[in-house]
């Protein structure tokens, strides 16, 4: 995301701030409700011992990020209804200058690209009416396994000053 909408250098010039803050909210709900349908299938694997396959994973973290992104909508709309334009502007006017999230963004997009495309490619769910819940399972999983490898190359790598990204040396 953070490659595709400009950025003001103030809030008060910030162009397409619903659009941006619209696109991140829902990113957001498809990674954590990606997150949980996995949750959610380990939680019954614990409980009742069912099985646990590659297609099952994929579909309960496609339905979890279609349930996350529908609940992230109707949160937006309930957050954000009758606001003021500013408002719109300096919230995603803050998220295009966070650091923390354009590197989630640029990890976490790429991620999700790549996991539908191996998931459709390795046969797992093909790209069918009926598995759709797979293909978007993948990209869940892709997500989250780009945002896992920026929090960990995060870690890793000294930032600018040469200290880590967290502060510490």
């Amino acid at each position: 995301m953070s490659t595709f909408f400009p950025t003001a250098e103030y809030a008060e010039d910030q162009p397409l701030a619903r659009t941006i803050l619209t696109t991140h909210v829902l990113i957001r709900g498809f990674q954590l409700g990606s997150a949980i349908g996995l949750l959610n299938s380990g939680a019954a694997y614990l409980i009742n011992r069912r099985s646990l396959t590659a297609p099952i994973l994929l579909r309960s973290a496609g339905t979890g990020a279609i349930i996350g992104t529908g609940i992230a909508g109707v949160a937006l709309v309930a957050r954000m209804w009758g606001r003021d334009e500013i408002e719109w502007k300096d919230r995603s006017w803050r998220l295009r200058y966070n650091s923390g999230q354009v590197a989630v963004d640029n990890w976490g997009e790429p991620g999700a690209v790549l996991g539908a495309v191996v998931v459709v490619s390795s046969g797992l769910a093909r790209p069918a009416a009926g598995n759709l819940r797979g293909v978007l399972g993948g990209a869940g999983v892709g997500s989250l396994v780009g945002i896992v490898g920026c929090m960990c190359l995060k870690s890793v790598l000294p930032g600018k000053d040469g200290k880590h990204v967290d502060g510490k040396l």
